[in-house]
């Protein structure tokens, strides 16, 4: 028995970019909690990572760009119905896969922005105290009149930076959150298409070939 023709779909950027996103992101999500420079640092890689494929999906392989599996929300919502019944076949992404690929990224780049501004208030909230402790310690009238002065200035901007945090964080959380639900969306996604199209997308997220389909 002949084995089906194997179509190279997914290239060696597509690939790299998925597994790595994968990788950063388990990575990120667990020094979230933890105080280690490893989570800001893996922020900014997921952010290039994003970069990445903004860009390769403008000048990438065929099945990379955008253009190939962004769908109306008319295909889309056919597309699912079809899941009762018998769904047309994609080479690349099928239609809802291609939006979740889209929402995917534009969680990602929200979660990488608003960790950006949180560490940046967070280190701004930091330098605010060190200039207290150094106004503490203010030696003459005129320093201790500066320090009241600038300690009035700070308290009221300190308000300002603790408000700016939470509402950072709080944002972050959600991204995270909300994120985390559309990675097991997109898993049972996966596992109901293979299924469906009796095709293994893990592998040809691995090999990146797939078989050709009648």
């Amino acid at each position: 028995m002949q084995n089906p023709a194997q179509i190279p779909v997914w290239d060696i950027g597509v690939r790299l970019f998925h597994w790595s996103l994968v990788g950063c992101f388990i990575a990120a999500y667990i020094t979230g909690e933890v105080e280690t420079p490893w989570h800001e640092i893996l922020g900014y890689v997921i952010l290039g990572l994003i970069s990445f494929r903004l860009l390769w999906g403008f000048i990438g392989t065929p099945y990379a760009r955008f253009r190939q599996f962004i769908y109306t929300p008319k295909t889309v919502w056919a597309y699912l119905q079809s899941l009762r019944t018998r769904p047309q076949h994609y080479l690349g992404h099928n239609p809802a896969g291609g939006w979740m690929v889209l929402l995917l990224l534009t969680l990602l780049f929200v979660i990488s922005f608003t960790g950006i501004q949180l560490e940046a208030v967070e280190k701004h909230d930091h330098q605010a105290q060190i200039s207290l402790i150094s106004i503490a310690y203010a030696d003459d009238d005129r320093n201790e009149y500066e320090a009241r002065e600038k300690g009035e200035y700070s308290e009221q901007h300190q308000g300002g930076d603790e408000a700016a945090e939470e509402f950072w964080e709080e944002l972050h959380e959600a991204a995270v959150n909300l994120t985390i639900l559309l990675i097991f969306i997109h898993i049972l996604g996966v596992i109901v298409a293979s299924r469906l199209h009796d095709e293994n997308l893990v592998k040809a997220m691995i090999t990146g070939k797939k078989e050709a389909k009648n």
